[in-house]
């Protein structure tokens, strides 16, 4: 088996092959198929003669590509459409429109890009077809605050969330009742039209309400489930006012809540998963056991506080090494899922990367282990990164350059420990996002 730098690009490898599965254009064409005037999706029929117009639109960062095998598939009947996407995930399309805006704060050009499709919108009749591509990121994408809310509103409760340890569950539960867009309401400015919604998930279960927030899906979440969570998380006094105050007149019945089920804007809809984080897992199992390791998918619904999660990986290291548990080396055990930050420091990190520095403190001096987590759509937090690699060195390396690991792990600032060291992962935009993939090698 490897050295230690072999079992690093043999890491790199097997995590290249769970993007490659990971192709929002291959996802959609699998699902997607079109015969004479029937086109197929998933298990309906669709007689394209019936309609007047077909349309594309959606938001995410895999939309641009999931928009391509639309194109591909349905060439000249498509009439025209716009989908918006995370900085840098564009992709070249010919009917439909590409407009970029921020993520996972949103931004003005994502409220631009938002209020250019309620515009969109106004072309679509009873007789139309709507083709709704869906992918995580779609919830910063999509941009039309609630009435009295600003978008700097929008951004504070955003930032106060995502460095509170709440999960996308939850956030994405508070947003639906911040948004104009959000939880059904897309469905419902669609509406009479028939919905065609492609899914590529990004969140643990493969939960169409939660993904996005779910736009073309009814939303089982209240107003009352919402301020709860902000106070559960101690983010109701950090919120804005504003934002505190469209939620109390939502819990006291003053404002309308979001579509639930059996509500009639989802009777002409059709929402359908088209890919998700096992699939990628899956590929990355057949790459190591290629590569000739002992191979163990173990979860795809990974969850929890990163530097917590970080203790049961390395114990598992250690376990592998030391009685050949729960696989013999050379041994491959392949997670998947999103585990959460709880952002107490000034540093500059991810999950992926903060998850990274916290196993290399469980495995420090464990010979011939390796650890690689990274996500998917290429960025690990605010970085550029994708994630990060540790091995049984890489704790000493560290302290060879007066570095302390227990500093950088207070400050969340996983991104300047592992840069130095040269273990940064760097794909650079994706065009995908299916959660993060976690690796652990023993060579």
């Amino acid at each position: 088996m490897a050295g230690k730098e072999g079992l690093k690009q043999v890491a790199r490898d097997i995590f290249s092959e769970g993007l490659r599965a990971a192709d929002p254009l291959e996802a959609v064409h699998r699902h997607f198929r079109l015969k004479d005037h029937l086109l197929k999706i998933g298990e309906v029929d669709y007689f394209l003669n019936q309609f007047k117009n077909i349309w594309a639109l959606g938001a995410g960062k895999a939309s641009a590509r999931m928009a391509q095998a639309v194109e591909e598939t349905l060439g000249e009947r498509v009439a025209g459409g716009l989908v918006i996407v995370k900085y840098g995930h564009g992709a070249p399309l010919k009917k439909i429109s590409v407009r970029e805006a921020g993520h996972p704060v949103p931004d003005a050009a994502g409220l631009t890009a938002t209020a250019e499709l309620f515009e969109f919108s106004k072309k679509i009749g009873k007789d139309d077809l709507v083709i709704v591509l869906i992918s995580g990121g779609g919830s910063s994408l999509l941009v039309a605050p609630a009435e009295g809310i600003s978008l700097s509103d929008k951004q504070a409760v955003t930032e106060a969330m995502l460095k509170s340890g709440m999960t996308i569950e939850e956030i994405n539960a508070v947003r639906k009742h911040l948004s104009r867009v959000k939880a059904g309401r897309l469905a419902q400015l669609f509406f009479p039209a028939t919905v065609i919604s492609l899914v590529l998930s990004d969140v643990i279960g493969d939960q169409l309400e939660v993904i996005a927030s779910g736009p073309t899906i009814a939303d089982p979440s209240t107003y009352g489930d919402a301020v709860s969570l902000l106070k559960s998380h101690q983010v109701w006094d950090a919120a804005p006012d504003p934002v505190r105050q469209v939620l109390e007149r939502g819990v006291s019945g003053r404002l309308e809540e979001t579509p639930k089920p059996g509500d009639q804007v989802f009777t002409r809809v059709q929402n359908l998963i088209v890919g998700g984080n096992r699939s990628s897992l899956e590929s990355c199992r057949y790459a190591g056991h290629k590569l000739g390791f002992n191979t163990l998918l173990l979860s795809s619904v990974v969850t929890g506080e990163a530097r917590e999660l970080g203790k049961f990986y390395g114990a598992i290291l250690r376990e592998i090494v030391k009685s050949g548990n729960p696989v013999k080396p050379p041994a491959c055990i392949i997670l998947g899922g999103e585990p959460t930050v709880t952002v107490q420091g000034k540093g500059k990190g991810g999950r992926s990367q903060e998850l990274a520095l916290a196993t290399a403190l469980e495995i420090e001096g464990l010979k011939g282990a390796l650890f690689l987590a990274a996500g998917t759509d290429g960025t690990d937090g605010p970085t550029e990164a994708a994630g990060a690699i540790a091995d049984g060195e890489t704790i000493a390396r560290a302290k060879s350059r007066n570095m302390d690991p227990q500093k950088f792990l207070a400050e969340n600032d996983s991104y300047n420990f592992f840069s130095p060291l040269g273990d940064l992962i760097i794909t650079g935009p994706t065009g995908t996002n299916v959660m993060d993939i976690h690796l652990l090698l023993v060579g």
